[in-house]
């Protein structure tokens, strides 16, 4: 039994009113519940807040929230107060007892638990409100807007009400009974929306080709099949808004003629899927999905289809194939799935974050999101910001902001006070951009200019101590794997590159090879058959043509000056620096280092040395050693 209309619109000025301002409640404690502050005692921190409550006797004041990723995943799990808006990071179990004592009970700031810079003075903050969407007071969440995890952190995403008191389901009103199909696609047009996914095809025409397909039955495919390493915006998303997907697909149904979606979701997001599944079942409950939906006439259900974890599956028409019950293999095209997709039937597909962005759209209109961006890519993007930077997480900003604002600003520069080498947007097919490239703005178009991509949104900061021919090394090594084998310039060209790179990281390198490797990484842009063959190569490319001197060193002087490449490494030890304390003698497992039989004047031990031919170059001795007295040669 679901709602008519009038009844939506009655419920949702209800639940507004009471969102976060219930009768007799002075508080309001939200605690993270993505993935991260999970795997870190999430659950645990949030049992524990539950328990204080009723053991201080303010269970009937407080309301305890279990939320969504709040984007900084760093410093969590996070705890956020209201209405004061206290913001409190690294949070324990054990903390539970003092954040209900002295934050709720007592009404003041819990201080010790704030964020603070590395070298442990607080942030200046910004002015405190007490909304319960406003973000947190501290220079990582300033320079963001929030469109895509505006509900992240804010509402319990296993319950309805939450979403629908903080406008869901608004913008499909507009959509079931104003807006009729064209009408949906001119508002998309009028976003300059482009697909998240990666190629940033205009959303618009891709819904427009589908809609005007000839056939009866066509579907809408949600892909959270996100498998870029080091990127985890779209299972955040599931886990912290899963009906802003699902109103998404609703609204993408509406406008090509389709009454049928899947969710292509991996299995090893549990959590994600956990969440999906009981919005669905919600969503169903509600009237949102199913048989006319809120009396408008419109029908449309969803089904979630689990992934096992391939890579390959994020290309559309793998996935469909997956989907289908075949290996996930690519097809060529054309035809397009907006023509012929799942089932020979007419598909559209879209990802998590594009789809997020939906009933935004909807709800305030296409403009309302086109006045963001730049002049080709509007809105906002969502990364993944990880690697050697102070601020990891999650980060949504209009698109235009430059890499520097990003890296330096929000996340705060590099870490432990290493030099910035070079920043990888785009995943295992991106390139990786150099410190003059900074200042480049975040788009489609400009990205692709300077050798590297959007993609998904994975975004991996690296400092002097990476080596870039490792990188590359490492990215096509996951290619090699993830390549699913059907075309032979993929599955020739990312083992011959690999085979390459591990040739030149093992000190057998030739000059000749870095023209090899860029050959044949431009042949497989050209004949692979999807984007992974066509991509695959981009980290090796962009790294030959802004680091080849390092590639040169590697192949030339046999060295690696970042010293990840092991069998270019040496050790010695610094005979004047050396105690003789024997550690290093106690770690080698070559049992290579032994001690001098004299005592030099002026030293109470004889020092150590390494016989070089016995030697695993396994690092043992460098990381010991307290004194620094053991160095790379």
């Amino acid at each position: 039994m679901g709602f008519t209309l009038e009844e939506l619109r009655k419920f949702r000025a209800e639940k507004k009113a009471e969102f976060r301002n219930l009768p007799g409640r002075t508080h309001y404690i939200l605690t993270c519940g993505g993935t991260a502050c999970q795997s870190n005692k999430g659950e645990e921190l949030f049992n524990a807040l539950n328990d204080e409550a009723k053991k201080q006797g303010l269970a009937d004041k407080v309301q305890i929230v279990r939320t969504g990723c709040f984007g900084f995943c760093e410093k969590g799990p996070i705890v956020k107060v209201l209405p004061e808006n206290n913001f409190y990071v690294e949070v324990k179990p054990e903390d539970a007892a003092e954040i209900i004592d002295v934050n709720v009970k007592q009404g003041k700031e819990l201080t010790r638990l704030e964020f603070k810079r590395p070298d442990g003075t607080p942030e200046p903050k910004a002015a405190k409100g007490g909304g319960h969407a406003e973000l947190p007071p501290i220079g990582f969440y300033q320079k963001q807007v929030r469109v895509v995890l505006r509900n992240c952190g804010v509402i319990n995403p296993e319950d309805i009400n939450e979403y629908i008191a903080n406008d869901g389901y608004l913008g499909l009103e507009k959509v079931l009974f104003e807006w009729s199909q064209e009408k949906i696609i001119e508002e998309m047009k009028a976003s300059g929306m482009r697909g998240r996914g990666g190629a940033g095809f205009p959303t618009w025409l891709k819904w427009d080709f589908a809609r005007k397909a000839p056939g009866d039955v066509k579907y809408v495919i949600c892909n959270a099949d996100e498998g870029d390493p080091g990127a985890y915006m779209d299972r955040s998303t599931v886990e912290g808004d899963p009906h802003s997907v699902i109103e998404g697909m609703i609204t993408a149904g509406k406008a090509i003629g389709s009454h049928q979606g899947f969710v292509y979701i991996r299995a090893e997001y549990p959590l994600a899927v956990h969440r999906l599944e009981i919005a669905l079942k919600q969503a169903q409950e509600n009237g949102f999905l199913g048989k006319d939906i809120l009396g408008s006439g419109f029908d449309f259900d969803i089904e979630i289809r689990l992934g096992a974890g391939a890579f390959v599956c994020g290309e559309e028409t793998a996935l469909i194939q997956s989907i289908e019950g075949n290996r996930g293999m690519p097809t060529p095209k054309p035809p397009f799935p907006a023509n012929k997709g799942l089932w020979q039937k007419p598909t559209i597909i879209n990802n998590v974050e594009t789809l997020a962005n939906i009933p935004v759209i909807t709800a305030k209109g296409g403009a309302w999101l086109a006045a963001m961006g730049t002049e080709k890519s509007k809105g906002t993007k969502v990364f993944a910001l990880t690697g050697k930077v102070q601020n990891s997480g999650l980060v949504e900003v209009p698109m235009g902001t430059t890499l520097r604002e990003i890296i330096f600003e929000i996340g705060g520069g590099i870490k432990n006070g290493r030099k910035f080498k070079g920043v990888q947007t785009g995943g295992p097919s991106g390139g990786i951009l150099t410190e003059q490239f900074l200042d480049t703005p975040i788009d489609f178009d400009s990205l692709t200019a300077n050798g590297s991509m959007m993609g998904s949104g994975g975004m991996i900061v690296m400092d002097e101590d990476d080596c870039v021919v490792d990188v590359a090394r490492f990215y096509m090594d996951f290619c090699v794997d993830e390549s699913c084998g059907k075309c032979s310039p993929c599955r020739i060209g990312t083992t011959q590159i690999l085979k390459l790179l591990e040739k030149i990281t093992n000190g057998n390198g030739e000059e000749s090879d870095i023209e090899k490797l860029d050959r044949i990484g431009k042949a497989m842009a050209k004949a692979s058959l999807c984007a992974l063959g066509q991509t695959a190569a981009n980290p090796t490319v962009s790294t030959i043509k802004n680091f080849k001197d390092e590639y040169l060193e590697h192949i030339k002087d046999k060295k690696c000056r970042a010293g990840k490449c092991k069998k270019l490494l040496s050790y010695a030890i610094d005979l004047e620096a050396c105690i003789g304390c024997s550690l290093c003698a106690k770690k080698c497992p070559g049992e290579c280092i032994t001690q001098l039989p004299d005592v030099p004047a002026g030293k109470k031990k004889a020092p150590f040395v390494i016989d070089a031919s016995k030697c695993l170059k396994c690092g043992e001795c460098f990381n010991c050693c307290k004194f620094k007295a053991v160095v790379r040669v």
